[in-house]
């Protein structure tokens, strides 16, 4: 860990001293520097490409012992064509993993090679009778493969912090008006990440990603900007309800889910000398079975509730400190042995802003927790931000399950602290808006389940770092 706490020394001299940076970091603005337009004025091409160094000591997943390293790479191209009123899409994704071991965590969420993420239409609709029935003034009904980000991002997030990126293929109609209210009303399927074997993870493989056409997601979700009017100024509220419906074929097995999920969010964001606040909260009925396997037949009872709640402060002072306290949940499942599924499992949606870096670590995700916290951000200039959390986590059952370690006991007798966790990173513009540095630390010091649950890892402290390099263009 002592190289990752040096760079992180060294990014925040840069960050609270950038003269300190050599001279050729910085953008030349004179009109010599302005490259010649080379692309026709319809056609727009964007794209970033990473690459993230992370190790971790103290493995804390079951079974698991000594360390871990990845060496990450993501790379993503858009190309957008113009013709008024449609815009086609294009974007191809690039993720892959090296420096594996045979102990390494090995996903399809940490490699997917070269595939297409994004391939799609967006028709402007604005003046058309739909806009105009829900108030809207501009309106855009996207058609075929692409990434979702709405609302808090707990349930669909295009997740910053991943190596892969989800994406869907459906139709997903976006509004809004001059207000700021607006509607996401969507209907698609996931699309299936390949490779999902080990031996072609670890080969980088490439491996055409396949719609899963047997799990459907529909959703509406609807926001009313300054919903409180003068009583609390800038409170925004949201109501949403998804709906997911799946079932086996001969490709894709799932655990049959049929869930309705209803849910509600009261925000008002940061501003300088204000308090801030969040309260995102959401149900889930329906029925679902145990496991994937095509022998699983028995239909589970779906009970569950999830929410995130944080208050906070920005300060009027060098830096713009934001002091925030948080708390998060996500309701598990009393008994596991009866014929109820009442764990809030995370299903589309993100993480890393509530529940800390994830990449090789994250060891926890809004399913069966019960943890609160604070944390400070703080930006030192234009160029840069940091922040530094911590969590006391706990189960919200004590018989089941650690989601993310896969560490359980059955009987309850190990309690339900799972430790505390320590979270930081700092970002850093070497070149604004086109390179960017980010260092990351993070800690998970055991509490009494994660030392004593029956397969329960007895590493001690894991310690985690990061060091990324993204460029944007």
């Amino acid at each position: 860990m002592r190289q990752f706490l040096a760079a992180y020394a060294l990014v925040a001299v840069a960050i609270s001293q950038p003269g300190l940076l050599l001279a050729q970091t910085a953008p030349d603005s004179s009109p010599a520097a302005t490259p010649e337009r080379i692309l026709p004025d319809w056609l727009k091409i964007s794209g970033e490409s990473r690459v993230r160094y992370e190790s971790l000591d103290g493995q804390f997943r079951a079974g698991g012992s000594g360390g871990d390293q990845a060496l990450a790479f993501r790379t993503t191209i858009l190309a957008e064509a113009k013709f008024d009123p449609v815009t086609f899409g294009f974007e191809l994704q690039d993720s892959r993993k090296e420096l594996n071991d045979s102990g390494s965590t090995l996903s399809a969420s940490l490699v997917n090679p070269l595939d297409v993420l994004q391939a799609y239409a967006s028709i402007d609709l604005g003046g058309t009778g739909l806009a105009q029935a829900l108030k809207q003034d501009n309106a855009r009904l996207k058609l075929g493969r692409q990434t979702l980000d709405i609302g808090g991002r707990r349930i669909l997030e295009r997740a910053d912090m991943a190596n892969v990126l989800l994406n869907f293929t459906g139709a997903y109609w976006q509004s809004s008006n001059a207000r700021g209210d607006a509607w996401n009303i969507l209907a698609v399927v996931p699309v299936g990440r390949l490779p999902q074997d080990r031996a072609s993870l670890e080969k980088n493989e490439m491996q055409a990603d396949r719609e899963e056409w047997s799990r459907l997601l529909l959703g509406v979700h609807y926001r009313r900007a300054n919903l409180l009017g003068d009583l609390l100024p800038d409170t925004s509220g949201e109501l949403f309800v998804f709906r997911l419906k799946e079932h086996d074929t001969a490709r894709t097995n799932t655990p049959n889910r049929d869930y309705l999920q209803p849910g509600f969010r009261l925000f008002r964001p940061p501003q300088t000398g204000q308090w801030d606040f969040e309260l995102d909260t959401s149900w889930r009925t329906g029925t679902r079975r145990a496991s994937a396997a095509l022998s699983d037949t028995i239909d589970l009872k779906v009970r569950t509730f999830a929410a995130h709640a944080h208050l906070g402060y920005t300060f009027d002072a060098p830096w713009q400190p934001r002091l925030v306290l948080d708390w998060d949940f996500g309701s598990g499942d009393r008994n596991p042995d009866d014929l109820r599924y009442e764990q809030a499992e995370r299903l589309f949606g993100g993480r890393r802003t509530d529940l800390g870096n994830t990449g090789i670590h994250g060891p926890l995700t809004p399913a069966n927790i019960n943890a609160a916290g604070g944390r400070i951000e703080v930006k030192p200039n234009a160029r840069s931000d940091m922040r530094l959390a911590f969590k006391f986590a706990h189960l919200d059952e004590a018989r089941d399950a650690w989601v993310v370690a896969r560490v359980q006991d059955r009987t309850g007798q190990s309690g339900t602290f799972i430790g505390t966790t320590i979270d930081s990173r700092a970002r850093y513009w070497l070149q604004p808006n086109t390179l960017r540095v980010e260092v990351g630390a993070s800690a998970l010091i055991p509490g009494r389940f994660a030392r004593t649950a029956p397969n329960a890892s007895r590493q001690g402290t894991t310690h985690y770092g990061f060091v990324a390099f993204t460029r944007f263009f």
